[in-house]
This record gives C-alpha cells, structure tokens and sequence, in this order.
C-alpha cells in the first residue's frame, strides 16, 4: 500500500481540525516526504500532552501514543529533546480546552 507523504498528512489533519472548529498550527516543519509527526494539544489551562505515532512490529498497525503529559513547559522540553533526536519532525500544535485531537477518527490513525 502506498504512504502518503507527512506534509499531505499534515494538510489533511489540519482541513480536519479547521472543519471541527479546533485551532492548530505548525510549529516545526519537518522532511515534506518522510518526516514523522508529533501533535502537542494544549488544553490552555497550562497543561498539555504530545502524542506521537508508534507501530507495532507484530500487527503492522500503527496508533498514536502518548509521549508526554503534564504542565506545558515540561511537554515542550519533551518535544524539544525529541526535535534534538530527529530534526524532520513535524509538530503540530493543537488549541482545545476540551481536549479534542481527532486523531482516532477514521483517516488519521
């Protein structure tokens, strides 16, 4: 099965925000064809969390996963270590005091 490239996925994730009324942004733009992808969600109460898409070497399937959690500085120190490691990594920041990522919606797994 062909992949899609990470900055198609990214447009596509973000239309999907934008048509659910949830604010995100780039805020790191990584390889356009095979950069991995990481969702910080900022609840705007100082808390937050990143997710980050893991693959089972068993199944093949893929889910996201959680990375880090917790006051927001302490996330974004988390993503920075992680934009250290691998300098094609997007993250895409997410606005939702409900919390809301979409990410288990049909398309983005």
């Amino acid at each position: 099965m062909a992949r899609l490239t990470a900055e198609f996925w990214v447009h596509a994730y973000l239309a999907r925000l934008r048509l659910n009324d949830i604010p995100a942004f780039v805020t790191a733009h990584g390889d356009d064809t095979a950069g991995a992808v990481l969702i910080k969600l900022n609840t705007l109460d100082g808390r937050a969390k990143a997710l980050h898409r893991e693959y089972d070497l068993m199944s093949g399937a893929r889910r996201w996963t959680e990375l880090a959690a917790g006051d927001e500085a302490e996330v974004d120190a988390a993503i920075a270590r992680q934009r250290g490691f691998d300098p094609d990594l997007w993250v895409i920041e997410v606005e939702d005091r409900q919390g809301r990522h979409l990410l288990g919606e049909d398309g983005l797994e």
